[in-house]
């Protein structure tokens, strides 16, 4: 096995993690009643059990400062301490400010640079790779909380069957920090497409067309998907980036110990983790329990392997995400903290 040498510079890793989901459940009959189509047609198409939605007067800010607190808690550091928050979401409270300020000001972290990072569902990674050379770049390095969040359900056609089967609210958060090598991430990879971009986006709201009355009237404030397509791009891209980071590494397969990635769809996930040779002992999907949160989807794979105890100190995961833009990503994380504090949602819960 060859050991990925960790890049120059202080080596970079994850001090806890925390997610949140929202109490209120959706459940699949509830969103068969909507789009005319069975519980049991969701189940065996998507495999999501059931989706979490945010409150009405919960925006992103909120759910992701729960997320961020629990990462906090989990890494034993205080939110003053924190010298950097970054934000992913595509669903942010307003157009500006950033939705990270709003969070920095939720938790206290008064002495943090925030800021928003916007890739879509691949936009935790990005805003990691973000963290991790700014702390690389500071002496010594400090901390940074890097947070995925969606509140989705704003703005879904709850008739939709494409996207109103599979996206839903949620949080995730990583606190980053100095660790011991060879812990820490190495080898980011991103990329994008941006003659993609039409694939899925919500039309309305931006600069490009006003909300106005007849956006409303239209469902241009919508999520708008051509699910044939997003499935036929993850198909072609999660095995590619499996692929090139064992190859770029000289690792073999049975060398990663977890694999983090985006769950746009747990079956879906699963049939090309079988493609691939991945068992459900080292594929993480947790899609089935909180169905499609974007920008929060690899980082709640992330802490829901930590408070499982999926995760040991020197275990080699491979983080991989993929989303709207079109985006891509992935990054090696040899995991170096001990067994985690369990910082799962509670399983406090309503149904409307």
């Amino acid at each position: 096995m060859n050991i990925p040498a960790p890049p120059p510079g202080p080596a970079i890793g994850v001090l806890g993690t925390g997610s949140h989901l929202p109490p209120t459940v959706r459940t699949n009959d509830q969103v068969a009643a909507a789009t005319g189509v069975s519980a049991a047609w969701i189940r065996d198409r998507t495999g999501v059990r059931e989706r979490h939605v945010a409150a009405p007067d919960e925006a992103s800010s909120d759910l992701a400062a729960v997320a961020v607190r629990r990462a906090l808690a989990s890494a034993g550091i205080d939110a003053g301490q924190l010298g950097l928050l970054v934000c992913a979401t595509s669903t942010p409270d307003e157009l500006g400010p950033s939705t990270g300020c709003r969070v920095q000001g939720l938790v206290g972290a008064s002495a943090a640079v925030a800021l928003d990072v916007s890739a879509a569902c691949s936009g935790w990674l990005f805003a990691a790779k973000v963290a991790h050379d700014w702390l690389r770049q500071e002496s010594p390095p400090g901390y940074a909380a890097v947070v995925g969040v969606e509140t989705y359900s704003k703005f879904l056609d709850p008739a939709d069957r494409g996207t109103s089967v599979l996206f839903a609210d949620g949080a995730a958060a990583a606190v980053l920090g100095p660790v011991p090598p060879p812990g820490g991430f190495s080898d980011f990879r991103l990329g994008s497409d941006g003659t993609l971009a039409d694939l899925v986006l919500i039309p309305a709201g931006g600069s490009r067309r006003p909300a106005d009355v007849r956006s409303l009237a239209d469902g241009g404030h919508r999520i708008h998907m051509d699910g044939r397509e997003i499935s036929r791009f993850i198909r072609a891209t999660f095995p590619r980036l499996v692929h090139e980071a064992l190859d770029r590494n000289g690792l073999r397969l049975g060398d990663l110990d977890r694999i983090i990635a985006h769950q746009p769809n747990p079956v879906l996930l699963r049939g090309l983790g079988e493609e691939l040779g991945l068992g459900p002992d080292r594929l993480v999907v947790v899609g089935d329990e909180a169905g499609n949160i974007g920008a929060a989807s690899a980082p709640y794979a992330l802490a829901a392997a930590d408070a499982r105890g999926l995760l040991a100190p020197g275990d080699l995961a491979l983080v991989t995400v993929f989303g709207a833009g079109m985006t891509w990503g992935s990054a090696l994380l040899r995991w170096s903290r001990p067994a985690a504090t369990p910082t799962l949602p509670t399983k406090d819960r309503t149904t409307p």
